[in-house]
């Protein structure tokens, strides 16, 4: 299997001089007529600039008081640093994604481990106190619980994705060499954006509905509900009232919607709920991308990653 020891300068250098049609160029050359409805699509997202799309998630969970989490590709995040800086000044938590968007099973252990280190420290620089891990797709390989470990992080929105998880309802730990993490790993909902949107078609009106009965569910049990709606989507002027509904039934019904780590943390020193909060709603969603260059960028990358182009 080719490994990043495919991407030589020359090659890097390549890829990143790329213009947006020579992008298109490349891709359809080597993806042939399985590209375009995919790309087409996130084209068309990508039209409105991410920082409205960051306003419109800000302006619609602040009557609620509720909060999110945007786990960021670390190598995204260093080219619009100043986004990432008022995702935090707004009392949103960023957290990690990795360095770039790749399925960790399949690399090496040793570049699991790199791509881990490297996107914190990056995030560090831009003053991210980063506490919190999702994987790209949701793909863990079975070494990343004792990395995350050795990282010292505080919780993972991922792994809880597994099928063998997501009947939990609450936070969990698992057995890290005979012992119980001290990472927080928290059971993720299956009813995510792109599985709405782009798998079933839904509209807006039942992508609500379903959010909220997610919401009501959470609430009858007590525990926690964690829902992964990208920014890229959720974010768009026709579904970011979804998220403003939410946000306030889930209020409404006794929601309690902080960052995943102040709930991690609350809840691992109370065993409980603040004051009269019947249940715990996380909203967060990843940030793959700002522009759509990057999304093209980043086809073709691992198409040199994984085929030695």
């Amino acid at each position: 299997m080719s490994t990043t020891s495919n991407l030589t300068p020359s090659t890097l250098s390549e890829v990143s001089n790329l213009s947006g049609i020579q992008y298109a160029r490349q891709l359809a050359k080597r993806w042939g007529i399985r590209a375009p409805q995919q790309f087409l699509r996130m084209w068309r997202l990508h039209r409105i600039p991410f920082d409205s799309l960051l306003s419109n998630i800000f302006e619609a969970l602040d009557s609620a008081g509720a909060r999110f989490a945007f786990p960021t590709v670390a190598a995204v995040a260093s080219m619009r640093p100043e986004l990432v800086r008022w995702i935090e000044r707004e009392g949103h938590e960023v957290a990690s994604h990795g360095y770039v968007h790749v399925r960790y099973p399949q690399i090496s252990a040793r570049a699991r481990r790199e791509d881990l280190t490297r996107s914190i420290a990056v995030l560090g620089k831009l003053g991210v106190n980063v506490q919190g891990f999702r994987a790209p797709y949701d793909n863990y390989a079975d070494d990343m619980p004792l990395m995350l470990e050795e990282l010292g992080l505080a919780w993972d929105g991922g792994l809880g994705y597994r099928p063998e998880h997501r009947g939990r309802h609450m936070f969990f730990h698992v057995d890290v060499g005979g012992r119980q993490s001290r990472v927080t790993y928290i059971p993720l909902n299956v009813w995510s954006d792109d599985r709405m949107i782009d798998t079933l078609g839904m509209t807006p009106a039942q992508i609500t509905k379903r959010l909220k009965i997610e919401a009501k569910r959470a609430a009858e049990h007590g525990g926690v509900v964690m829902f992964d709606l990208h920014p890229i989507r959720i974010g768009q002027n026709k579904y970011v009232g979804c998220l403003r509904e939410l946000a306030e039934y889930a209020v409404e019904i006794g929601g309690w919607c902080p960052t995943p780590a102040e709930a991690v943390c609350y809840w691992n020193d109370k065993n409980r709920w603040p004051g009269d909060s019947r249940f715990c709603m996380l909203l967060t969603g990843d940030i793959d991308n700002w522009v759509f260059s990057d999304y093209l960028r980043r086809q073709i990358w691992k198409r040199y990653l994984w085929r030695g182009v």
